[in-house]
């Protein structure tokens, strides 16, 4: 069965379990009623306005485009599983974190916290039981639903101070990001797998698994998972917040992907095979520009049948970027670091390609800058040791990383 069948006879069969409806035997007109929802399933419908806590002994159903909005706090205990309905255009699910909002998720090792579709069935006694892989869904299905979006009041640098969130209609003001306060704090997430996201809401514009939006240093972002997202894993929108400990496994997109002057750090990451750019890298749209660093990365971009498909690094001429530390594994023929060569902004510090020929060969217009090497192994990259707990680990994607 090709992957569009198998996908479309997924979801069709998620929207069946939720919303279908059955002959009702009992009723003598001969009418229907709406199947009842599971045992200790909550239906969110509704944006949330005051401090929230969702529970691990219940699994919660997003029905729609959902909002924190400001000054409201959503709590997600350790072990959580949140599934979006599909939807598509308007009607995309997803978790929007709004400007002045917080969300507080801090799963573990041992209970990460788990976003994904209804197509999907794991259930939170999986996760109880330590079994954090779908039980029916592959690594690489997505666009099941949209994604987590978090909205901060940091420093952006766009055509405004503050502007709209991709993937949000321009209608609902929850998708505003940008201020002035770099050391804003949305909150806390931590040990989440955010999976089968992505759908397209128009014209090519899908939802990224995580969007970081004016995301403040406040914030505190460790430990998470993108798994067959449909757009980007990550994208971040300026800001400064500092992320750590990040899996992308399998996007549509970009591993991981940087806009309008992002001035934080991103430390310890593995990127598996994404469709596109492994790291798409842009400078300001605005008058305000600022470095931002990038180091300890492992890439793999040839696992499972599947390889990346577009730059190993992608600049341009307004980047500034620190990348250190990085090593691109299972190289595939006509990659490249795509950068501009008169840009002094972005400084390359070992980083290791493991590919044949030389260097020279993987940069795109001129010879390889000063840091950029050829090798089969390199003392610079991710460290895999915490990464037990991801579906990614558990399929064995990150074996000899």
């Amino acid at each position: 069965m090709n992957y569009v069948m198998k996908s479309t006879l997924v979801l069709v069969a998620s929207i069946c379990l939720f919303s279908c409806k059955k002959e009702d035997n009992n009723n003598n007109g001969g009418g229907t009623t709406v199947t009842p929802t599971p045992v200790n399933t909550i239906t969110v419908s509704q944006n949330i306005s005051s401090d929230t806590t969702w529970t691990a002994d219940k699994t919660y159903i997003l029905a729609g485009r959902i909002a924190v909005l400001e000054g409201a706090t959503l709590t997600i205990e350790p072990g959580t599983v949140i599934k979006g309905k599909a939807g598509t255009g308007a009607n995309a699910t997803a978790l929007l974190i709004a400007r002045g909002a917080k969300i507080m998720a801090e799963g573990t090792a041992t209970k990460p916290i788990i976003f994904t579709s209804v197509a999907d069935e794991i259930t939170k006694e999986d996760v109880a039981a330590g079994n954090f892989a779908s039980p029916n869904l592959d690594p690489d299905q997505s666009g099941f639903w949209g994604g987590v979006l978090i909205c901060g009041k940091a420093k952006i640098s766009a055509s405004a101070d503050e502007v709209q969130i991709e993937g949000i209609p321009t209608s609902d003001q929850n998708g505003l990001y940008g201020g002035s306060d770099d050391a804003d704090n949305s909150g806390v997430m931590k040990y989440v797998s955010i999976r089968h996201g992505g759908t397209n809401i128009g014209a090519g514009n899908e939802i990224n698994g995580l969007s970081l939006a004016a995301v403040g240093s406040g914030t505190t972002i460790e430990n998470i998972e993108i798994v067959a997202n449909q757009d980007d894993a990550i994208e971040f929108f300026g800001g400064a917040v500092n992320v750590k400990n990040v899996v992308s496994w399998n996007v549509g997109d970009d591993g991981l992907d940087v806009d309008q002057s992002y001035g934080g750090t991103i430390d310890n990451a593995i990127v598996i095979t994404p469709a596109d750019h492994c790291f798409e890298l842009d400078g300001a749209e605005g008058t305000m520009e600022r470095a931002f660093t990038i180091k300890n990365v492992t890439v793999v971009n040839d696992y499972g049948g599947r390889t990346t498909g577009g730059d190993l690094i992608n600049t341009d001429k307004n980047t500034w970027v620190n990348l250190e530390n990085i090593f691109f594994t299972n190289t595939v023929t006509d990659q490249k670091i795509n950068r501009t060569v008169d840009n002094p902004h972005t400084v390359y510090t070992n980083i290791v390609i493991n590919g044949t020929g030389s260097a020279d060969d993987y940069i795109k217009d001129g010879p390889a800058p000063s840091g950029v090497t050829l090798g089969s192994s390199s003392t610079g990259k991710a460290d895999a040791s915490g990464f037990g707990w991801t579906w990614a680990s558990k399929a064995g994607a990150l074996s000899g990383l």
